[in-house]
């Protein structure tokens, strides 16, 4: 299966076919399961397993260097002890609980911070990232994976990567090998553990059933600040009412939602052009008037508010000016 593949799958509605004649084309709507219940059916499995799994931690932990393939991940024995308690551990003695909203239900989801990553930097939400990662199923099947860098945009991800990959830090450097390849030095290292509203949900997704919990063993790399709509606002701070979705803040109440608005409050004059502080880049010469000096926008829309009201100039559809008045 190709995680691309598979990207924005927070909902769907599953068409079946009908058995039944009852008049109509053939086609029966299948009722998706109430995200509060599934999330209570969910929580309960993830708390089994974690209950139920330990994990070779003496390898693991702090070490820098680990491979995803030397985070082992097994079922007790039948006694239920322990095996090798020196080196391993419980999941659940050394899992963190996290919780978000999503979809106006609360969901617990758990993560194993193996190493924190040498950066100062962490990826926010909606930014781009570069991971190796690999995902299994709760029976230990590997439906996906990658041991090689990839990126992905999180605004296209699964709803547990956004929440998940910012409580770590990127690597603290790399280095380009003689091959061409690149080397990441001290890099974040976890495992996530989401329920399946934080993942495909109702949709079954090549070898991932529907109402799946997820894990995910992953190392990251870089991350990049996503600015989608290039209005010089990052994508994160469009996201005004902080649930981690982007699509439902539309300031205007146009076509599109913030982060994919040039104009964000509709003023005529575009978000990027509200940018009203002088530039003090003096390398640049924005206007190309042959005056660096003299230049106007410092490269941040959100820190100008030309009538004070508390709202900056870019969602205020009362302050209309623009840099190139």
């Amino acid at each position: 299966m190709n995680f691309k593949k598979y990207i924005f799958l927070f909902t769907i509605l599953i068409i079946g076919l009908s058995c039944g004649d009852d008049g109509d084309d053939g086609l029966v709507e299948i009722e998706e399961a109430d995200r509060t219940e599934q999330q209570v059916i969910d929580n309960d499995s993830l708390l089994g397993y974690l209950q139920t799994h330990y994990i070779n931690t003496s390898l693991l932990m702090n070490n820098q260097n680990i491979l995803l393939d030397d985070i082992l991940i097994n079922e007790l024995p039948e006694d239920g002890e322990l095996p090798n308690s020196s080196e391993n551990s419980l999941l659940i003695d050394v899992v963190e609980t996290l919780t978000t909203t999503y979809f106006d239900v609360e969901y617990e989801f758990y993560i194993l911070k193996l190493n924190q990553g040498g950066s100062e930097d962490s990826p926010n939400f909606s930014d781009k990232v570069r991971v190796s990662y690999e995902g299994d199923l709760m029976d230990n099947t590997v439906f996906d994976s990658s041991s090689t860098p990839v990126d992905f945009d999180l605004t296209s991800t699964i709803a547990g990567w956004g929440r998940v990959l910012p409580e770590f830090n990127n690597a603290e450097d790399f280095s380009v090998n003689t091959d061409g390849t690149v080397s990441y030095d001290n890099p974040g290292i976890g495992i996530m553990f989401l329920p399946s509203g934080l993942g495909y949900y109702s949709a079954a997704a090549g070898t991932v059933p529907v109402y799946s919990n997820l894990i995910f063993k992953f190392k990251i790399f870089q991350s990049e600040v996503n600015d989608h709509d290039f209005d010089n606002v990052p994508s994160h701070l469009e996201d005004i009412d902080g649930d981690y979705d982007l699509t439902d803040d539309n300031s205007d109440d146009d076509t599109f939602a913030d982060f994919v608005d040039s104009d964000d409050d509709n003023d005529g004059t575009l978000t990027v052009d509200e940018d009203l502080e002088p530039d003090t880049d003096l390398d640049v010469d924005r206007d190309g008037d042959g005056d660096p000096t003299n230049d106007i926008g410092d490269g941040d829309p959100t820190n100008d508010d030309t009538d004070g009201d508390g709202i900056p100039n870019y969602l205020d559809p009362d302050d209309t000016a623009s840099r190139d008045d």
